[in-house]
């Protein structure tokens, strides 16, 4: 923008409307500059004013000029075509874009150089320090994962810091900036503070060391009487309604509200937290706690929904609250659940009840873990069988409200992945060992200080053998599609791997699921690179989600010759049909469980509480005018659905096998 210097005509008209300046000549005006906008302002240090042309039109129809009004300027830079007014104290050291409304604030400075939030350290998991996150403004999930899990490599961890602070020093400032299009109404102190495009900031009472990385994709909301400190708030999310937080990053899309309070915390894509607490959490994409009573502390979880009253403890009053927990994705606890920390829980599983001896339960996912009369029971995976799995699932792809087109966290929804699989294996191992040592008429085994009933561990072995099925079978069937082949020679030669990577273990960095063995090569490149950034960081990642079918396949196909014992250079048509054959059945069988499932919430118990004040017809048909009846529920009618879909796909692929043999 192209400014000029006050004219004295303007400079005395400013003074007529009781505006004041330290030096006259230090205020530049764009060039359509008109003073009739500008009342009782006090303009100290460097200040740049741009173009006051338009009217806007506000909320309930009210007009308003552009202009500045009752405000003190110090060393601020003001966009086109703002409406800066009543502001308590002063605005000092900002740059103000374009379209921007500031309106009863109390004061808005930055008193230094400031990072803005960058850099500063999250006690994250350990709240002595020990697992501490510096963050910034391109953090995700896996890097957070890596910095706060992977201790046992310092010198990773010192080349992570460095490139932090290299970030956190570049992005330095004793310049704050308002971004275009910002509305900043009736808050309190704002102190070195960043403020990105689009944002919506209405009440707050205190915002002081952060940045609001808000754009015009994904803008921020900033609501009534939210406290934050030392913070990052990443495009598209909410903090609303009285929430306090403080040294925490918030990731892009979460929602945090109703008084919700947080400290030294990680929240990744999608989490919402309302009415609870969370103190040292590293909550991955989709962490969801809604219950005032719900106190979060020095745990790690993701696709997480804590129950009202859910609660850990990490201190054992001896040598500080040094210890953690992991509750690995998935994971559910019930109503009044608590867990006493050191502990981990397998994928996918639910905790009721109180659990006091330190489970580790990470090998055997989809399981229950249940108290009773002061133990811990292990349900192997049972809640394969469970419909809210399944609908959890279903849900978390269409609740994605990231509109941000730079995406920081890569998140891998499948329920069954190499990552699950590979416990279920290790799964089946140890309920075997288990039987074998204590032998088939045990009615109860003890594991990592669980309990399993004889029973259960029977049941278990079974579910994990079905799902095993059912995800080889999946995979071999994306690996055809809809090809035909003129031999055995050639199905051969189209199920062999493109590549060898993905064969090893596999891990979850946090939503990601990749294999270790490129994570280890990440990890090494860190270590080994000097000047290595964060851009390059994040690509990585982003390689391993977008080749992520390709590794599953070259580690299904592996799996695949061990569990059905074939001979990859001996596999034939007939072969690959067996192995459809059974994922039918597998699917099939796991459909129906979650079928008889399902009929549990429309049962005579359900319906308790239905029909107020009448007989057993009313409180049947009042329950079926609120509930719907059970064969025509979207979810029941979507499971007859599924089986009739991957039946017809089995038979079809079947059908194009055959034609093997007639070629």
């Amino acid at each position: 923008m192209e400014y000029r210097k006050l004219t004295r005509e303007e400079i005395s008209r400013l003074e007529q409307q009781h505006c004041t300046a330290e030096d006259w000549n230090a205020i530049d005006v764009s060039l359509n500059f008109s003073a009739e906008f500008v009342t009782n302002v006090d303009f100290s240090g460097i200040v740049k004013i741009g173009d006051m042309q338009e009217t806007w039109t506000l909320q309930g129809g009210m007009k308003m000029h552009t202009g500045l009004k009752n405000v003190a300027l110090h060393n601020v830079t003001v966009g086109n075509n703002c409406i800066i007014r009543n502001v308590a104290n002063y605005i000092a050291n900002y740059t103000i874009g374009d379209n921007v409304l500031i309106d009863n604030v109390d004061i808005m400075v930055v008193d230094h150089e400031s990072t803005f939030g960058n850099g500063t350290e999250v006690a994250v998991l350990n709240e002595t320090g020990g697992r501490t996150v510096k963050i910034n403004d391109k953090l995700s999930a896996h890097i957070a994962y890596i910095m706060a899990m992977y201790r046992h490599r310092p010198n990773l961890t010192a080349r992570l810091n460095e490139i932090t602070d290299f970030y956190s020093r570049k992005h330095a400032s004793s310049t704050g900036t308002v971004g275009n299009n910002v509305t900043l109404v009736n808050c309190g102190r704002i102190q070195n503070v960043r403020i990105g495009d689009n944002a919506k900031i209405r009440g707050a009472i205190r915002l002081s060391n952060g940045s609001i990385n808000s754009n015009a994709e994904a803008p921020v909301l900033i609501g009534h009487n939210v406290i934050a400190d030392d913070f990052i708030i990443s495009s598209g999310s909410h903090v609303d309604s009285g929430a306090m937080i403080s040294r925490c990053f918030i990731g892009q899309a979460c929602d945090l509200g109703h008084g919700y309070s947080a400290s030294d915390s990680l929240f990744f894509s999608n989490c919402q937290g309302e009415n609870g607490e969370a103190c040292a959490i590293f909550a991955g994409p989709f962490t969801v706690t809604h219950h005032k009573s719900t106190l979060l502390i020095a745990g790690m979880f993701s696709f997480m929904n804590a129950g009202s009253g859910s609660n850990q403890s990490n201190h054992m009053y001896k040598l500080g609250p040094i210890h953690q927990g992991i509750l690995e994705r998935g994971s559910k606890t019930t109503s009044d659940s608590y867990v006493l920390w050191p502990a981990r829980v397998g994928a996918f599983s639910l905790v009721m009840g109180r659990h006091v001896h330190n489970a580790d339960t990470s090998n055997l996912p989809f399981s229950y873990l249940i108290e009773n009369n002061n133990k811990s029971y292990l349900v192997p995976g049972v809640n394969l069988r469970s419909v809210g799995t399944v609908r959890d699932s279903q849900k978390w792809p269409k609740r994605d409200k990231r509109t941000d087109s730079a995406l920081l966290d890569f998140i891998n929804y499948n329920l069954l992945s190499p990552y699950t699989i590979q416990k279920m294996f290790k799964g089946i191992e140890i309920l075997q060992m288990l039987k074998k040592v204590s032998g088939d008429l045990s009615e109860e085994y003890s594991y990592m200080d669980t309990h399993i009933k004889s029973s259960s561990l029977r049941k278990g072995i079974q579910y994990y053998r079905i799902a095993i099925t059912k995800f080889l079978g999946n995979s071999i069937i994306s690996r055809i599609g809809d090809r035909t082949f003129a031999s055995d020679e050639e199905l051969r030669s189209h199920l062999r791997p493109n590549c060898e990577i993905g064969t090893g273990e596999w891990v979850d960095l946090s939503g990601l699921i990749a294999p270790k063995e490129l994570v280890t090569g990440l990890i090494e490149q860190i270590e080994n690179t000097p000047g290595i950034r964060l851009k390059t960081i994040n690509e990585a990642f982003r390689q391993m989600h977008e080749n992520y079918y390709d590794y599953e396949w070259a580690w299904a196909y592996r799996k695949i010759l061990e569990f059905f014992e074939l001979n990859p250079d001996e596999i034939t048509w007939k072969d690959v049909v067996h192995i459809i054959e059974k994922w039918k059945e597998a699917v099939v069988s796991l459909d129906n469980m979650l079928y008889e499932d399902a009929k549990k919430e429309f049962s005579k118990a359900s319906m308790t509480g239905f029909g107020a004040d009448g007989s057993k017809k009313t409180k049947e048909e009042d329950f079926e005018q609120v509930r719907g009846d059970f064969e025509n529920n979207s979810f029941v009618k979507s499971l007859h659905e599924h089986i009739s879909k991957k039946s017809e796909l089995g038979e079809k692929v079947i059908n194009n096998l055959i034609k093997t043999s007639q070629a």
